[in-house]
């Protein structure tokens, strides 16, 4: 039974890459953990190069962090203790890309990459609570909280709507739209670009914690280990919302199994993550290489 749970461990790796390859209509770009994607019944770590399909949800812990790239070239990027999920996600016949996100809870980002912002057609919904934001091509913030749903404008047009107010557009940078919970929306209103600059670093990565990107080629490796060390130490780390793998290695006996935890982007990002991962799970100490 042991043996048949790793395989399946290794097995779910190797799928997470292979799916990369073709073109998603979602795909993790870069996570700062601790992060988790829900699937029907099954929750795992979120981790880069990780194609998320309709209906997933995202979940990120505190002080995470983790950026979606969209088939459009926008990207989504999630703050700490979110709750997204992610629904209706197609290109139709006429290449415009479709898709829904309902954030039940947290800080989000939608922009678009300045090379893919003309070339794209997009129809994106996006859910914050209670505020419904329509988007055709644009950049801007939200949060949902247990005080109030909000979105400001950071640069396009988009359409919002709440269940106790009219519909209304934001056509001007800055412009803020909100309610308290359980209350009609506000009037359309202007945001100060200092508070703005502090809301945006609850979505933006944090420096020297450990990121993980596509393309990263730094890897902790914690050892080898016999089935059930490698086994209990993936537990461990998957509980704790960090995507390790499990890579098999010949020994005169049979196999032991190194337990690693790759794609950080940087030495130094990776000696931070290796520090707080000792620090705070009481892991082995792991060596740091490039790959």
């Amino acid at each position: 039974m042991r043996t048949k749970r790793l395989a399946s461990v290794m097995v779910l790796g190797l799928f997470t890459a292979l799916t990369a390859v073709a073109a998603p209509n979602a795909q993790v770009d870069a996570v700062q953990a601790p992060a988790w994607v829900e699937r029907g019944e099954r929750r795992v770590p979120l981790a880069p190069g990780m194609v998320l399909e309709n209906r997933d949800r995202v979940l990120t812990g505190v002080g995470a962090r983790a950026i979606v790239q969209l088939a459009d070239g926008s990207s989504v990027k999630l703050g700490e203790n979110v709750n997204v999920a992610v629904n209706a996600m197609k290109q139709d016949e006429s290449g415009v890309f479709r898709a829904a996100l309902d954030v039940a809870k947290g800080a989000f980002r939608l922009t678009t990459n300045i090379f893919r912002k003309f070339q794209s057609q997009r129809l994106i919904n996006v859910r914050t609570g209670t505020v419904t934001i329509g988007i055709r091509g644009t950049d801007l913030w939200g949060r949902s909280d247990d005080e109030k749903d909000f979105v400001c404008l950071l640069e396009g047009r988009i359409s919002v709507s709440h269940p106790l107010g009219e519909p209304t557009e934001l056509s001007e940078a800055f412009q803020f739209y909100g309610a308290d919970k359980g209350k009609a929306p506000g009037p359309v209103a202007m945001v100060e670009k200092a508070q703005l600059a502090k809301w945006a670093l609850e979505t933006e990565l944090r420096d020297g914690v450990g990121t993980q990107q596509r393309g990263g080629r730094w890897v902790l490796n914690f050892g080898r280990f016999d089935e059930d060390g490698a086994l209990a130490l993936h537990d461990q780390l998957s509980a704790a919302g960090y995507a390790d793998k499990i890579r098999p290695v010949r020994v005169s006996r049979g196999y032991l199994y190194e337990v690693r935890l790759g794609q950080l982007v940087t030495g130094r990002e990776a000696q931070a993550l290796a520090d707080r991962l000792v620090r705070d799970l009481h892991v082995p100490v792991p060596t740091i290489s490039r790959h």
